[in-house]
């Protein structure tokens, strides 16, 4: 079987100093149930248009020395060796103001609008400026492709039109997926 177009792409792609993007089912089976991502069923009615938020990072950049040693994950609540910036929306959906960050080699989550899909392979749009992109390359409105376990989150106003598009069968395992997240 040969890989699609965009798998081929994929494992083209590459971001400077040793960025990559970075696997939340990984992350997931790391944190457990304090690193939450989109269940499959959620991630096999995302498509063009939809907007989806990944990761990247580096393992070469750590904490700044006048940063603290360690400091607490806002998406999960833990202990992380290093910030990860953030991007609460797409730039195209909330007007973002103009933000002079300093690049300290963190990762960064941000929001990608998806152009393509092939399968578990897609190609999106960097909807966000990024902070980082001195170090990394990637800037806004430049075309990344990426996996189906790299994505962190489904933006919320998608929520309606993703379970509309299911059948029967995924709406019961979503269901029974969400009755599982309850505490």
């Amino acid at each position: 079987m040969t890989d699609s177009l965009l798998q081929q792409r994929l494992d083209r792609q590459r971001f400077a100093n040793g960025y990559e993007l970075v696997n939340g089912v990984a992350m997931h089976e790391e944190n457990g149930e304090r690193f939450q991502i989109p269940h499959v069923v959620l991630k096999k009615h995302v498509n063009v248009g939809h907007f989806v938020e990944l990761r990247i990072d580096s393992p070469r950049f750590s904490v700044h020395e006048d940063a603290p040693l360690k400091c607490t994950c806002p998406t999960c609540n833990g202990e992380a060796s290093k910030p990860i910036l953030r991007h609460d929306h797409p730039a195209t959906l909330v007007k973002l103001p103009d933000q002079q960050v300093p690049s300290r080699g963190w990762g960064e989550d941000f929001w990608v609008q998806i152009v393509e899909r092939e399968g578990n392979y897609f190609a999106a749009h960097v909807d966000n400026p990024l902070y980082e992109a001195r170090l990394h390359g990637l800037q806004e409105r430049d075309v990344i492709v990426f996996h189906a376990d790299h994505i962190l989150a489904i933006h919320p106003t998608h929520r309606e039109e993703l379970v509309l598009g299911m059948d029967a069968n995924d709406l019961k395992t979503l269901a029974t997926w969400l009755a599982s997240q309850r505490p």
